[in-house]
């Protein structure tokens, strides 16, 4: 077998693929893409960090490569569902750098309290500027952290360490979690305007994207500071640098921004920001944790077979996996649907099979539920190994029975997610052999693919009401791929699911909402 490592790895991480039977490897990195692509049908498994990118072309020319090892978190350069179309392991190691992460949040946000950077650069200037750089305290400040997942949990804890007030907003955790582990759980808005430092630990989705924008810095106490050691993205840069110059922001930390390197960014320019690049999983301890941790996985998996902290493929045999595959993806399907349906902290899901599945394991497919909810809802990176460790850590309590069959459908799949303000229930089957469908979400029955950018419609069932729809985004210029209509059961209202060749932009969701019929808009992606 032949490893390719194609980024820097530690070097432990390459001594271990040396001194394992029957692999041979070999590094060369700094490839450009076309050089990557040229020798990549040579190897079985390819090692690699944020660099290298794992594009649908290159992996069309690896008719060898079986696995894709990333030493870290984030797989934002890997092409997830076309490695998953060719039968290729993604896997990454979601719990080498936590510490470090965390550790260079609170690093920072001393550094931007106390003045560091500024201090050191007048000082070796030959400037003593004791006088104008004083700084804060921390002592009995309110520190909000934002996003409760692996990070910000660690975060909160050091902020405690500090005898801070600590405050927590995580949507996706139940308020009680937050309470027993020792902190306080607000809104969202109720942090902004408690806080004097607001830390963030978020992953950068369509809902957190500008998350930190105008409005929020409106709702925030004058003078607080802000870190973002997450994702470049969150926060508006430009809203930024203007509440800074307006004197709202005293000062922000930043180890990522939306374009990396920045180039000449604004930002960079104010004594109020303080920055580095993307150094947050930058410590000697953690790139040998990674290293050991993406290098042991690649030899296990290519030597035995053993699949760890893989993000595409659920720990099941060969045989198993063929008769429960497409179940497998229905399931997380459904999970990704519950993600953007439900409202408030899950407490419970309860996921129930209806059909004679005959005697298979069936624990996969609800892994793959949760896992395809919880990748929408938690920073950290979600996959078949740590789905159900990451639903116990938020207090979600996950339940699956069996019940037979159904009155309708051969094979049933139906997900109840019961949060902190209601209860909502989807239902899947399988049409052919691979094809899935959602047929149920809530008291509407339909046949929905759940493929590609999509809004659901809740509207009155009255006539006219497609037709203004459909109008609206004509001359939006927004094609309609695909439509289904379903009904509610002895109901007056319609549920529609368009499918867009684009997404459908803001301004436009809102022009839907307005419309004299329609009741709600909610735009899903899959």
């Amino acid at each position: 077998m032949k490893v390719l490592v194609s980024d820097n790895l530690g070097e432990v991480g390459i001594q271990m693929f040396k001194e394992a039977p029957g692999i041979d490897v070999d590094v060369k990195t700094g490839l450009k893409p076309e050089e990557l692509k040229a020798i990549i049908g040579e190897y079985d498994a390819l090692a690699i960090r944020s660099a290298t990118r794992v594009t649908e072309e290159l992996l069309d020319a690896a008719p060898r490569l079986k696995v894709v090892g990333r030493a870290g978190i984030g797989l934002d350069n890997v092409d997830i569902p076309a490695a998953t179309k060719r039968g290729v392991v993604v896997m990454n190691t979601p719990t080498g750098n936590v510490v470090t992460t965390a550790e260079h949040a609170i690093a920072m946000m001393l550094a931007l309290t106390r003045r560091i950077p500024e201090g050191t650069v007048t000082l070796k200037q030959g400037r003593w500027e004791k006088k104008k750089l004083e700084g804060r305290e921390l002592y009995k400040k309110t520190l909000g952290v934002v996003g409760y997942g692996k990070i910000g949990s660690i975060v909160a804890d050091r902020g405690r360490g500090l005898r801070m007030r600590v405050v927590v907003y995580d949507p996706f955790v139940p308020p009680e979690k937050i309470e027993k582990d020792g902190y306080e759980a607000l809104p969202l808005e109720q942090l902004y305007k408690q806080s004097d430092y607001i830390t963030l630990h978020v992953p950068k989705m369509k809902n957190t994207f500008n998350l930190i924008n105008k409005d929020a810095f409106e709702l925030m106490k004058n003078g607080v500071m802000l870190i973002n050691c997450a994702r470049g993205g969150i926060i508006n840069e430009a809203d930024l640098y203007a509440a800074i110059k307006a004197g709202k922001v005293a000062g922000a930390a930043l180890d990522v921004f939306e374009t990396e390197p920045p180039g000449e960014n604004p930002l960079l320019a104010l004594e109020q920001v303080i920055c580095t690049p993307h150094l947050g999983a930058s410590t000697k301890e953690a790139q040998t944790n990674v290293a050991v941790m993406v290098a042991q996985q690649i030899i296990d998996y290519l030597t035995t077979g053993t699949i760890l902290n893989a993000v595409n493929v659920p720990s099941v045999t060969g045989e198993d996996l063929e008769k429960i595959g497409p179940y497998i993806k229905l399931a997380e399907q459904l999970g990704l649907l519950q993600a953007q349906l439900i409202s408030g902290a899950p407490k419970e899901v309860v996921v129930e099979y209806y059909g004679d599945f005959k005697g298979i394991d069936l624990a996969p497919v609800t892994t793959a539920l949760l896992k395809g909810m919880l990748t929408l809802m938690v920073n950290d990176v979600v996959n078949f190994v740590n789905a159900h460790v990451l639903a116990n850590q938020r207090g979600i309590k996950v339940t699956e029975t069996t019940i037979g069959s159904h009155e309708e459908y051969t094979y049933l799949i139906t997900a109840k997610v019961k949060t902190t303000e209601g209860e909502s229930v989807v239902s899947g089957t399988i049409f052919g052999r691979k094809d899935t469908r959602v047929v149920r979400i809530n008291t509407f029955r339909l046949e929905m693919i759940p493929l590609g950018h999509m809004a659901l419609i809740h509207n009155l069932d009255v006539p006219g009401s497609i037709g203004e729809i459909g109008t609206t985004l004509g001359k939006q210029g927004i094609n309609i791929a695909r439509m289904q209509v379903g009904q509610e059961e002895g109901g007056e209202r319609n549920i529609i699911f368009l499918c867009t060749d684009t997404p459908i932009p803001k301004g436009v969701l809102e022009q839907l909402r307005a419309l004299r019929t329609v009741k709600s808009v909610i735009p899903l992606e899959f």
